[in-house]
Order: C-alpha cells, then sequence, then structure tokens
C-alpha cells in the first residue's frame, strides 16, 4: 500500500491506498507493525510513515493501547529515537513528536520525572547506545524542542492543559541548565547551538519568567556577533524580553536594557556597511524591549536616563538612513513604538506626566522631522527604477507614517502645525536656497496627515497655508497630487471660510484635466462639492462648465466620473430653486442624447459598457441630488418660508428619460449589468427623493413588473423594497405597489416550484422584500391578493441553502413573520398547520446544516417563537427532537431534554437565548469543551 501511495502515477490508485492506510493506522494492529515499517532495512518514506502511525496512536488512539504495555512502549520508544538520531531527519522529527505525545498522556501522575529522565538517558546513552554524542545531543535537543509544541498543537481541555503546562514548567531549570552550557561550550558546533535557540523559543510558550532565563538571555546576545547565528539568536532574544510577565521583573527587565544599549556600535556599523540585516535585527530587539515594557520602564522614574538612552536609540532606527523598502526595511518597525510611549506618558500620574512631558515634547517634535524625512520621495530617477512592489510598499508606509503624525498631533497640538506652517514658508520664500520638491510635498503630506481627521478649524495657520499652495509649481505628479489631497482636507474649514474658495478651487479645475491626476482631483472636487456646497454658487458655472469638458472627452476612469457627478449633485441641489433645473437638464442632455443614439443600435458587446457607464453617471447623480437637505437648511434659515417640491428637477429628467430607458430594456432585458444600471437610476432617486418620487411610482411598478416577469433578478425585488420602504402608507399610491408585489411573488413561487437553487440572491431579496412588507404594510396580508402560506413554504425551503447572505435573510423573514401570528389570521393558520415543520427546519440548522456563524440569527428566530407561540413551542418541540439521532448523532436524549427545558423556560432574555442555542449547536457537533467552543 505505501508502494502505491507513493509511487504508483495513478491518482486514483493513490487515494485508494490513502484510504486503506488511514484505517490501517486506526486498526488496533497498528501498536504492532508500526516497529516493522521502522527497521533499518525500510527506505525513509516508509519508516516515517511507521514513526507518523506511532504518532497518531498515541495522540489519538491512546485507550486502544493494550495493558501492561506502557513500559515496553517508552522504552522502546527512547531506543528508536536513538537509532534514528543520525537521521532521517523527518523520521527523527517524527519520532520526537510521539515520544512527546506520550510525555504529555501520563505526566505527572505515571511519569512525574519525565522530563529528568529524557535528559539522564540522552546524557549517559542509556537505552540510546547505538548513537554517537553529538547525533544524541541534537536528537534530545530535537525531543526538548518539540514537548511544548506538542502541547500547544494537542487537543488537550483546557484544565488539563494548564496542568501539564505547570508540570513542565518545573523542569525548566534542569532543561536550562543544559542548554545553557551548551550554548556556553567554546567547542559547541553551529547546528546544535542553533537547535539550542529553537528550544528556548517553544518552552518559552510555558510562560517561563525573565528572571529564570537570565543567563540564557546573555549567551543569546553573546551570539549576535556570529553571523551564522545572529538571525536565530535575534529571534530568540526577542521571545525571551516580549513575555508580557516579564514587568513583574522589573530589576530584571533593568539589566536588560544596558544589553540592549550595547548593540549600538553594532548597529552604527551594520548602517554603514548597508547590512540590512543585522540593522533590521538589533532594530527588532530595541523596539520589542521598548513597545513591551515601555510602562514599566517609565515607572522606574529613577533610572529614566537609561530609558531615554534606549529611545534615542529607537530613533536612531526610525532615521535610518535611505529610503523604504529599498535601501532599509527597519524603520517601520519603530512606528508602533512611538504610539506606546505616547499612550503610556498620558497615562501616567500628573505628577510623573509633567517630567516625562518635559523630557519627550521636543523628542516627539524631532519624530516629527525625522517621520517627514522618511515619507520623502526619493529622486525622479531613482524613483523611476524601483519595481510596482517596492513602490506599493513605500505607499503603504507612508499611509503608516500619516497615521503615526495624526496619533502626534494630540501630544503636540497646533505648535505642530505652526511648525510646518513655517517650514514650508521658508521653503517657498527663501530664493537664497532652492528647495526640491521632495522637501515641499513631505511638509504638505504632513499637513494632510493631521487634517485629514483633526479638527483644524481652530488653527491660525491655515489662511497662510491656502495663501501659500498658489505659489507652489507643481511640475512634478507626485507633489500635484499631494497638493490636491490637502485641498481636499481642508474642505471642512473651507466651509467656514467660503471667502478662501476662490484661492484654492482654480487649482483643483485646472487639475482635473490631468488623468494623472485623477483620483487625488477629483476626490478633492468632491469634498469641496459636499462640504461647502452652499457657498459655490458663484463658482457653479465654472466646476460645471470643466466637469462636463472633463467628462465628454473621458479623460478620467469610471469610477472618478462617477465621483465628479457625484460632486454635481451636491452642488446643483443646493443652488437657487429656479436655477437647478436648467443646470441640471444643460448637464444631462448630451448623455441622454448618447443614450438615445445607443438605444437605436441593435445590442452589441461593444455598446453594452457604454449604456451602463451612463446610467452611471445618472445614478450617482441623482444618489447626491438631495433637495430635501437644502429645505431643511433653508428651514433653518427662514422658518416657514419653503415650499414642497411640487416638480421636483429630478423627477422632470426621469419622466422625460423615461421612454428611453423602456426602450433601452426592451432590447437589453436578458442582460443583468444593464438591468441592475437602470435599478440603480431609480434606486438612488428613491432615496434622495423620497415622496417626491410620487409621480413615478405607477410607471416604475410597470417597468419592474415588466423586468422580473422576463428575468427575475435581486435588482428588481430590491428596487421593490424601496417603494414599500417609502410609499407603505400612502393609500394613494400603494394599489399599483400592491399588484407589482402579487406578480412578484407569484413569479417567485414559481422558481421555487421549478427549482430555486440556481438563484440564492433573488431568494435572499425576496425573504428581505417581505421582511420589509411585514415591518411596513403588514395588512397587505389581511387580504387574499398576497398568499402569506407561500411566502412561509418558500422560506422553509430558503433555510436548505448554503449561501449565509441568503439565510441570514430567511431568519429575518420568520423572526418578522412570527411576530404578527395574533394580528394576521393567515400566520397563525400556517404556524398551527405547520409549526412543527418550522422547528424541525430551525433544528436541523441549528445541529448542523449551517454555518456554526448563524446560530445567533437562528436563535433569534426561535426567540421570536418563544415569545409570541409560547403554547405551539411547548406543544411541537419535544415532538420534533424525539428522533434518535436527530439532528444530530452527538446528542444524548438528556442533551435534547436539557435543550427543551432552557428554550421553554426563555422568553425574557435574547442574549440568553443565544447563548442556549450556541452551546446546542456546538454539541450537535460534537465540539462541546474543545478549545475551539471556548474562542466560539
Amino acid at each position: 500500500a505505501l508502494q502505491q501511495l507513493y509511487y504508483d502515477p495513478d491518482m486514483e490508485k493513490k487515494n485508494v491506498a490513502q484510504k486503506w492506510l488511514t484505517q490501517a493506522q486506526a486498526s488496533p494492529q497498528a501498536w504492532h507493525f508500526c516497529w516493522a515499517l521502522l527497521q533499518p532495512d525500510k527506505v525513509p518514506e516508509i519508516q516515517f510513515f511507521g514513526a507518523s502511525t506511532l504518532h497518531a496512536k498515541i495522540s489519538r488512539h491512546w485507550s486502544d493501547l493494550p495493558p501492561g504495555q506502557l513500559d515496553s512502549l517508552r522504552s522502546q520508544l527512547i531506543t528508536q529515537v536513538g537509532q534514528f538520531a543520525s537521521g532521517p531527519k523527518m523520521v527523527l522529527t517524527r519520532l520526537c513528536v510521539a515520544l512527546a505525545s506520550l510525555v504529555l498522556h501520563i505526566l505527572p501522575e505515571t511519569w512525574p520525572t519525565a522530563v529528568p529522565d529524557l535528559l539522564c538517558a540522552f546524557q549517559t546513552g542509556e537505552g540510546v547506545t547505538e548513537a554517537s554524542g553529538q547525533a544524541r545531543c541534537l536528537a534530545l535537543l530535537e525531543l526538548l524542542a518539540v514537548l511544548p509544541e506538542e502541547l500547544q498543537s494537542s487537543r488537550i481541555p483546557a484544565s488539563r492543559r494548564s496542568q501539564l503546562r505547570s508540570a513542565l514548567a518545573v523542569d525548566w531549570r534542569s532543561v536550562c541548565s543544559l542548554l545553557q552550557q551548551l550554548l556556553q561550550r567554546p567547542d559547541a558546533p553551529c547546528p546544535v547551538r542553533e537547535r539550542v535557540l529553537r528550544c528556548v523559543s517553544s518552552w518559552l510558550t510555558l510562560d517561563i519568567t525573565l528572571k529564570d532565563s537570565e543567563g540564557l538571555l546573555e549567551s543569546c546576545f553573546a551570539l549576535l556577533k556570529e553571523s551564522e547565528l545572529f538571525d536565530t539568536a535575534v529571534e530568540t532574544i526577542v521571545s525571551i524580553i516580549s513575555q508580557p510577565d516579564c514587568q513583574r521583573f522589573a530589576d530584571s527587565l533593568l539589566k536588560v536594557v544596558p544589553k540592549v544599549l550595547s548593540l549600538q556600535e553594532q548597529l552604527k556599523k551594520s548602517v554603514q556597511d548597508r547590512d540590512m540585516e543585522t540593522s533590521h535585527g538589533i532594530c527588532r530587539i530595541a523596539v520589542a524591549l521598548g513597545e513591551t515594557h515601555c510602562r514599566t520602564l517609565l515607572e522606574q522614574v529613577d533610572h529614566w536616563q537609561g530609558f531615554q538612552a534606549l529611545v534615542s536609540m529607537i530613533m536612531s532606527c526610525t532615521g535610518t538612513p535611505g529610503h523604504y523598502p529599498v535601501d532599509e526595511t527597519s524603520s517601520s518597525l519603530t512606528l508602533t513604538f512611538w504610539y506606546t510611549l505616547q499612550d503610556d506618558i498620558t497615562s501616567l500620574d500628573a505628577e510623573r506626566q509633567t517630567l516625562y512631558l518635559q523630557i519627550y515634547r521636543p523628542v516627539y517634535f524631532q519624530l516629527v522631522d525625522v517621520l517627514l524625512q522618511k515619507a520623502c520621495f526619493p529622486r525622479d530617477e531613482d524613483y523611476a527604477s524601483w519595481s510596482a512592489d517596492d513602490k506599493e510598499q513605500f505607499r503603504t508606509y507612508r499611509v503608516d507614517i500619516s497615521d503615526t503624525l495624526m496619533y502626534v498631533y494630540e501630544l503636540l497640538g497646533p505648535e505642530l502645525l505652526r511648525n510646518l506652517y513655517d517650514k514650508l514658508g521658508t521653503l517657498l520664500t527663501d530664493t537664497t536656497h532652492p528647495s526640491s520638491w521632495q522637501d515641499i510635498e513631505a511638509l504638505l503630506f504632513g499637513f494632510q496627515s493631521i487634517a485629514e481627521t483633526v479638527d483644524v478649524s481652530y488653527s491660525d495657520v491655515i489662511p497662510g497655508l491656502i495663501g501659500l499652495i498658489p505659489l507652489i509649481t507643481a511640475n512634478n505628479v507626485q507633489l500635484a497630487e499631494t497638493i490636491m489631497f490637502t485641498i481636499g482636507s481642508l474642505a471642512e474649514w473651507l466651509a467656514d471660510h467660503s471667502l478662501m474658495l476662490a484661492s484654492v478651487l482654480p487649482v483643483v479645475l485646472h487639475g482635473l484635466s490631468n488623468p494623472d491626476l485623477s483620483v487625488a482631483c477629483v476626490s478633492a472636487l468632491k469634498r469641496i462639492c459636499r462640504e461647502c456646497r452652499h457657498d459655490l454658487h458663484l463658482h457653479a458655472n465654472d466646476i460645471v462648465a470643466v466637469s462636463q469638458a472633463v467628462l465628454v472627452k473621458d479623460i478620467h476612469k469610471s469610477p472618478q466620473c462617477m465621483w465628479i457627478m457625484q460632486a454635481l449633485g451636491f452642488l446643483l441641489s443646493a443652488l437657487p430653486s429656479d436655477e437647478i433645473l436648467g443646470k441640471l437638464l444643460s448637464l444631462v442632455t448630451p448623455h441622454i442624447q448618447q443614450l438615445e443614439k445607443l438605444a437605436n443600435e441593435p445590442p452589441s458587446s461593444a455598446n453594452k459598457p457604454p449604456i451602463v457607464h451612463i446610467l452611471g453617471l445618472l445614478s450617482n447623480l441623482f444618489s447626491t441630488f438631495d433637495l430635501n437637505k437644502q429645505s431643511e437648511r433653508l428651514e433653518v434659515m427662514r422658518p416657514g418660508q419653503t415650499q414642497p417640491h411640487n416638480n421636483n428637477p429630478v423627477v422632470v429628467v426621469l419622466q422625460q428619460a423615461f421612454p428611453l430607458i423602456q426602450s433601452i430594456l426592451n432590447k437589453w432585458l436578458n442582460e443583468p449589468e444593464v438591468v441592475e444600471a437602470v435599478c440603480a437610476v431609480f434606486e438612488k432617486s428613491l432615496k434622495t427623493l423620497l415622496h417626491d418620487f410620487a409621480p413615478l411610482v405607477t410607471q416604475l411598478c410597470e417597468l419592474i413588473g415588466q423586468i422580473f416577469s422576463a428575468y427575475p433578478q435581486a435588482s428588481a425585488l430590491d428596487l421593490t423594497r424601496q417603494l414599500v420602504h417609502i410609499f407603505g402608507c400612502e393609500k394613494d399610491l400603494f394599489s399599483p405597489i400592491i399588484a407589482l408585489l402579487e406578480l412578484i411573488t407569484n413569479i417567485t413561487m414559481s422558481i421555487f416550484q421549478l427549482g430555486s437553487r440556481d438563484h440564492p440572491d433573488v431568494v435572499e431579496s425576496f425573504m428581505h422584500l417581505h421582511s420589509q412588507i411585514l415591518r411596513r404594510k403588514s395588512d397587505i396580508y389581511l387580504s387574499d391578493r398576497l398568499d402569506i402560506k407561500a411566502v412561509f413554504y418558500c422560506g422553509i425551503l430558503s433555510f436548505k441553502f448554503p449561501e449565509t447572505p441568503t439565510l441570514k435573510a430567511t431568519c429575518l423573514l420568520f423572526t418578522e413573520l412570527i411576530s404578527h401570528c395574533e394580528d394576521i389570521p393567515a400566520v397563525r393558520e400556517v404556524l398551527q398547520e405547520d409549526g412543527k415543520l418550522l422547528l424541525q427546519t430551525l433544528l436541523e440548522a441549528i445541529g448542523g446544516q449551517s454555518p456554526r456563524s448563524l446560530a445567533e440569527h437562528l436563535a433569534e428566530v426561535l426567540f421570536s417563537v418563544s415569545r409570541n407561540c409560547p403554547s405551539m413551542l411547548s406543544l411541537w418541540l419535544r415532538e420534533a427532537l424525539l428522533p434518535p439521532g436527530f439532528p444530530s448523532s452527538h446528542l444524548t436524549t438528556e442533551h435534547k431534554e436539557h435543550f427543551c427545558q432552557q428554550i421553554l423556560r426563555e422568553q425574557v432574555s435574547k442574549r440568553r437565548m443565544k447563548d442556549i442555542v450556541k452551546e446546542f449547536a456546538l454539541l450537535s457537533r460534537g465540539l462541546q469543551g474543545t478549545e475551539y467552543a471556548a474562542n466560539y
């Protein structure tokens, strides 16, 4: 079978062999044949299978071990580890893992001295005589390394895991002594010392304290001078000093600080020699100490100078010369340290906070200078030679610097902006020292980072900054982009200082015709139009003209065109009411004319994208064209003087365009993309127009009916849901909506009858639609036009879908539906007739048919049943759970009875119901008591 598994080219035969071998491993005979497979005359692959079988038996089938065989198994395993001490490595490792698993089964009860006994056996050669001294040493180190790892990876109950961790930690002293001796031996070969370091890292997972590792740590620092062990030594040192428990041993921590500071010469030399690996490693050590134990070290006020020296060392790492990530990779490691230091200083008591702010405020100003220097772009010719991956890493690095600057502002306040402004002013006005565009860009980048998230409305330097922007000659794309992003970040400030718009708006409009500035420029325009819309009347003609020109010329990609239309929606909706319609028509007319032209052509793959694009432009324009917000503003300014929008300009445009949209749909009804784009136009309009949409309701209902009859789509259902939401309580308009709901429901029923599995999105939207009806207009179900019973059975079928969004929507429907069992007779009847079917379906879903993440949503349905139909629940729940093995073979009769009692009692706390259902779901899957369950 192994020959077939490893060497047969036929995959089918391999699979058969794999299945048979898995069964063989689980059989009682495996305790015996595993030794035969480990014989010296077998090839390594077969020996490996023998070792894997041993591990499988010990870890998963321990209870199958024949009585009285433990001592024999233990001694044979130790012997085998000795025999394979010289290799093959893969077999040795597997045997060590098997022996580790055995130790974990019988420690501490049966074999309390397991670790000392193994140390003795491998050091003296007792029972492992066939291996040489070095081979035995490496085998022992492999065993010691995998022992804590096996504890981490095994599926052991939490209480037992804690017991084993404590039992192993007791033996750390003897293990540590051996490891330290090996590290300090001058003749110890490199592989041995490397394995020692791996052991240390492995045992640290047992929460070994810093105090108990001091000697080892010193030896590890000594190894940093040896290039072949440098990386492993760094990993080990970082593991030791990153233990959070170290904070209990401040004295031990204080001893580490000078050791780290002693690495500064080696760090300096590695930077000079452009040895990125060494500088990166030393930086990791300094940051690990500073970041993990910042608070503890700050609290040692008498040793503030040592910690300040460590902070200076980390600052030198932040300012490592060169550009990240091409010349250096260390500076990015340090950024989170500066957050930690700031948080820890500001959380100290008042006296110590005052002391440390005096020391560290100047340090943070220095940090800003260093960060802006690191954020500078390289020279143009150097940047051009960078790979796309390097450029992306640099972009992400600048985002991290931006976040750090924003956080530092909380410590330094407005003085930081003043500092940046003075430097920028000097750069732009000092003619004796010409400045590079990179330096100007970096300072603007600093401003933008802060203004993006911090309220700068009270800063006295922003007017000066706005005045400086037009002085900048943006002859470089990166600089021009940062100017645009800076202007965009100041949009809220400009809304309160509208006179300054005249300074920056021409800069934005000029950049709009440059495709290289597309994202930055369009984003700035959109933010200005959104925040300053009520102050743009004088600039409206320029904005519309430039925007229309770039849209017609196809300068920007589709997403940016959509943003431009959103910007124009904000702008036009804030204009005086007598100007809006004319400007709106002049804006949309060229696009509608283009759409007419495309509508007259036969459908083809070439004209579908432009149709979808133009419909997208309209929907994005209407999504922000909100006259209701303008009315609210005017009502605040002039109470009682606002008028209802009898002829909303968007309604006028839609009424004019309706025949055109109808003709497009006639040709493209079977194209989901086009139908979705049409639905989006009306959905976005509905959301902003609200009740102003009323004149279009009848026409739209007919259009949706046409769409859904030809090709059922989720977008049509979602649009119908919006109509129900907005017009659910308006009797005059609800007649066409009821007719549409009737049509849609009947068509969806036929989809369920024919097989709805291929339409999860339609089913999901159908569930959401009827949930909305139940919330907004439940009395529709009192007539015989909508069959709520049919919706109920569709919902039962929907529980069988694997898609999580569909199942969530189905849970929502039933939660709403059950809450109406008293006021809708049809709901009461269907629950009386088939309540048991609903409960069986729910239990099946909870018991394993549905994803575990849905347990909370299923619990909400059960809670709704418990609250609204308690008699039905008590009647059907036990009966539904009666069949053996339902809903899971893992459940006993006691489990089911306990679940019933809990559910029938719970009518008050939804949170408690969710906990009950989660517990039942875990029991049904056999996961109760596992580590997974603890994290669930």
